[in-house]
């Protein structure tokens, strides 16, 4: 096969296996490396021969994954205060219809959907992601990752229940979303602590994560007063060339903050009935590098 007929059949599908391998990793270098490897392997020999490049092109990647989450399963226990995935730019809006396809895409891809399968096992979270997300049949799955069909049902099955079972519940209607997150931004940067407390749900819990590295609360944050005062006395504070861009983060709004032009956090909101029920904030500069600014 040409190396130019292997270079477009490979650029056709980057967009999948970046999916799977950001969905199965949650960070975005991560999931570079893992393409870039698994181009490396795919451009190394002759490929006449294979009749389905996109199941084998997701076959590779989905195993370096699998590999590559395995290894740094380990350095996630150390990991100071809190861990959520790196944010990662997306635009379901304008790329996918909208159909249930979008909905699957951007829920898949959440960053309460990806903390939750944190805990599955690699092998659970593969089935999940090539399932739930991308829809491959079992027995395709089931070459993928050299099982028989029967026990990646299995995997699917433990899978399914583990996440439904402990993600929390929010709306994606989009606009709803944007709207409070609009309301949220209104209140913090306005100084109105009032109208920011009628917005979070009085359970609402604050998930923040430094990584070490920047300043963010090391536990997780609970109650509407807790949380409100905290984000009220942070938005407070000074910062010189402060800017706040309103975007779409994990195929759902989020609030991009500037300092002096360059990314200093991401927060992003759970909506249910109306009320905030989870803010996510994102402060390690290490998970911001890969925002790009328009």
């Amino acid at each position: 096969m040409a190396t130019d007929t292997l270079t477009d059949l490979f650029e056709e599908h980057r967009p999948v296996l970046t999916g799977v391998a950001y969905r199965m990793l949650g960070r975005v270098a991560d999931a570079e490396d893992v393409v870039q490897e698994a181009w490396l392997r795919w451009a190394a020999e002759d490929r006449g021969d294979v009749r389905e490049p996109r199941g084998y092109l997701v076959r590779i990647t989905t195993r370096l994954a699998i590999d590559r989450l395995r290894r740094i399963r380990a350095r996630r226990e150390a990991y100071v205060g809190p861990w959520l995935p790196e944010p990662l730019a997306t635009d379901f809006a304008h790329t996918v219809p909208d159909t249930a396809e979008r909905t699957v895409l951007a829920e898949s891809v959440t960053l309460a959907v990806l903390v939750v399968l944190e805990a599955l096992s690699p092998l659970e979270r593969a089935v999940f992601v090539l399932r739930e997300a991308f829809g491959f049949p079992y027995a395709e799955i089931a070459v993928t990752l050299d099982r028989s069909e029967t026990a990646v049902r299995q995997l699917a099955g433990r899978a399914r229940r583990h996440v439904e079972e402990r993600k929390p519940r929010f709306d994606v209607d989009p606009a709803e979303c944007r709207d409070l997150t609009e309301r949220f931004l209104a209140a913090a940067s306005g100084g109105d602590l009032d109208a920011l407390l009628s917005l979070l749900a009085p359970d609402v819990r604050l998930v923040g994560d430094g990584g070490g590295k920047s300043k963010a609360p090391l536990r997780v944050m609970e109650s509407a007063d807790k949380v409100g005062r905290f984000l009220f006395a942070v938005a407070r504070q000074p910062v010189e060339g402060l800017q706040v861009r309103l975007t779409e983060l994990n195929g759902a709004p989020a609030l991009l903050v500037l300092a002096g032009g360059k990314p200093d956090s991401v927060v992003q909101l759970e909506v249910l009935d109306g009320r905030i029920q989870r803010v996510y904030v994102i402060r390690n500069p290490d998970k911001l590098v890969s925002l790009t600014l328009s």
